[in-house]
């Protein structure tokens, strides 16, 4: 069905349509009285709703197939369809259900149904619909009407013999495809849990079936989730399991919980997979762990996916994501590559995942200094929609070579035809002052755009992280603080300011709330876990510092994490595993700032 219906629908055409009725009633006794002279043309014209075609008059004529509808029906059916046409579907709606329920005819049924869907009259609709399932019970078409019509009107408790009807109804090569459809059909209902409720009491006669209970326990587990019931949806999927261990669609229900963060969901998804290796369901876990930011446990599923499937593109292009993610820039590099030696690079439909592969081993160039290889690369992108991160690319390298003017108009001169194309210029030209140290430059473009919206809680906290690169803490603290104030889960601010705090070794006990605030917002965040790490190192803390930094760095192995956790290691007197993670923190970052003073601070040689 293509048309959403209102939960309380309009006067119901076909009723209340006194005078409108006895007008065309009156109109149509006049027409019958010019049948005979208009019989001929009639039976030259076949009706819009017919599927004859005329003959072209220099071509062979075909024998007449006279229709079987008596002159007074054939009328009628005009008449509806002239009364519709001239504004008057209520009438029309009448005329064509008459002759629909007269005749038994599908397409007339269809049409009325039509009708009332585009006068948005659901209750007329649901009757016609209602009336052509009567009249063929045996008619698959009719009934979804009917379920779809109930599901648009938000009747659901009404669905349940529709939807059976539906199942039973479907032919046997299409009855899987009918039930996965399902949780599609109920997801704008507003009562969840009486959808899935209704779902279950359909399904039960093809919940024990070998055929049919696996798809139709995930079907019930999905309605459950949808629902909130995560037990329920865990419990569906078991059962799902149990009667067919080789089926997907369980275990992509368990990914689906996985995300919920339900224990026991990712053991299910491991079991299956360990059992029956599906790359599709490899690469769906991976994507569930980088989620959750657990960038390890990613690379890990990814890199089983490399050797069982050599073959996988997918599984390469993700793959040197997470890689370059966790600044293993060589690996990342070489994981890249694979791809593009598994894909033909000239397919159309893949040049958006081409794009980000070019412009990822265009940073990775650029970083090395090798300017002419990253533009090689970029040159190699053929996607519209990367202009803008291409652009600001070859805006970076203009920058490293001191080019800052012609880099800032490379990015002025990206189109901005809408509101997120502007802010995508501005922060792009804040991001690339920040990096090449024109801070001063970056906070005056930030207060021109702030004068416009002064209230914009993303330039506030861009603006902030300026100032306090330019060491105007106060100013920081007072931008941060305004953020805070107006939303209190900003979980960026709460880190930024908490961390400045500690960082400075002030209201440490304070700056301790605000990082923990932040980690409820966002759990996995290995930035804001360093944050609380360095914030309990700081108040003596030590072996607290060391268990999550430690967490922090398997998550990500980020410059500025290495360089907090091998500060807590050195004063643990860990001395070797601190000189390991600072040198791979330099491998990845060597010009990271605070792993450089760090060092120096201590009196570290490496």
């Amino acid at each position: 069905m293509h048309h959403a219906l209102p939960t309380s629908s309009v006067t119901p055409l076909g009723r209340g349509q006194g005078r409108s009725s006895a007008r065309a009633r009156a109109r149509f006794d006049g027409v019958r009285a010019l049948l005979p002279a208009l019989l001929p043309l009639l039976m030259l014209a076949p009706p819009a709703w017919s599927q004859g075609t005329m003959a072209d008059s220099t071509t062979q004529r075909e024998p007449v197939n006279n229709s079987s509808l008596s002159a007074e029906l054939m009328f009628e059916i005009l008449l509806g369809e002239l009364n519709t046409q001239q504004g008057e579907p209520g009438v029309g709606y009448s005329l064509l259900l008459d002759a629909a329920r007269r005749t038994g005819d599908a397409r007339l049924f269809q049409r009325a149904v039509d009708i009332a869907l585009q006068s948005r009259s659901g209750d007329a609709a649901l009757e016609a619909a209602n009336a052509w399932r009567q009249a063929q019970p045996q008619s698959r078409e009719a009934n979804r009407h009917v379920l779809q019509i109930l599901l648009a009107l938000n009747r659901v408790a009404d669905t349940l013999l529709p939807l059976r009807n539906d199942i039973n109804l479907a032919p046997a090569d299409e009855r899987a495809s009918a039930l996965v459809s399902i949780p599609g059909l109920y997801a704008r209902v507003s009562n969840k849990k009486q959808a899935a409720q209704i779902i279950e009491q359909a399904l039960a006669p093809f919940q024990a079936r070998s055929d049919t209970g696996p798809i139709s326990w995930t079907v019930i587990g999905h309605m459950r989730l949808l629902a909130g019931d995560l037990d329920g949806s865990f419990q569906a999927a078991q059962r799902s399991l149990a009667l067919d261990n080789s089926s997907q669609a369980p275990v992509w229900l368990g990914l689906e919980l996985m995300s919920q963060r339900y224990p026991g969901a990712e053991a299910l998804v491991t079991a299956a997979l360990d059992k029956h290796p599906s790359p599709d369901l490899r690469l769906g876990l991976a994507r569930v762990l980088i989620e959750q930011l657990r960038l390890d446990d990613a690379t890990l599923q990814l890199s089983r996916l490399s050797v069982s499937h050599p073959d996988f593109s997918p599984g390469w292009l993700l793959l040197g994501s997470v890689l370059a993610e966790k600044g293993d820039a060589t690996a990342a590099e070489a994981a890249w590559k694979r791809y593009l030696g598994s894909v033909d690079v000239r397919d159309a439909k893949l040049q958006r995942e081409l794009a980000q592969v070019y412009l990822g081993l265009a940073q990775i160039a650029s970083r090395r200094g090798d300017d002419a290889a990253a533009e090689s690369w970029l040159a190699r992108i053929d996607d519209p929609r990367s202009l803008a991160r291409v652009q600001i690319q070859r805006a970076s390298i203009l920058a490293r070579q001191g080019k800052m003017p012609q880099a800032r108009q490379l990015i002025a001169d990206l189109p901005e035809r809408n509101p997120a194309e502007r802010r995508t210029k501005l922060l792009a030209e804040v991001q690339l002052l920040r990096d090449h140290q024109a801070l001063e430059a970056a906070y005056e473009r930030l207060t021109q755009a702030l004068t416009l919206e002064p209230n914009d809680a993303e330039l506030q906290y861009e603006q902030a992280m300026v100032a306090e690169k330019m060491n105007r803490l106060e100013v920081m603290e007072r931008l941060l603080g305004d953020i805070i104030a107006r939303t209190p889960t900003h979980y960026q601010a709460l880190n930024a300011l908490g961390y400045s705090w500690a960082d400075r070794g002030i209201r440490l006990e304070e700056a301790r709330d605000l990082i923990v605030r932040a980690l409820a917002q966002t759990p996995d965040d290995p930035f804001i876990t360093d944050s609380l790490g360095w914030v309990e190192f700081r108040l003596g803390r030590h072996q607290d510092a060391l268990r999550l930094l430690q967490q922090a760095y398997r998550a990500r192995a980020d410059a500025e994490i290495a360089a907090h956790l091998g500060e807590v290691m050195w004063t643990l007197g860990q001395r070797e595993q601190a000189l390991q993670v600072w040198r791979e923190g330099l491998r990845a970052a060597p010009d990271n700032t605070t792993l450089r003073s760090t060092l120096q601070r201590l009196r570290v040689p490496l």
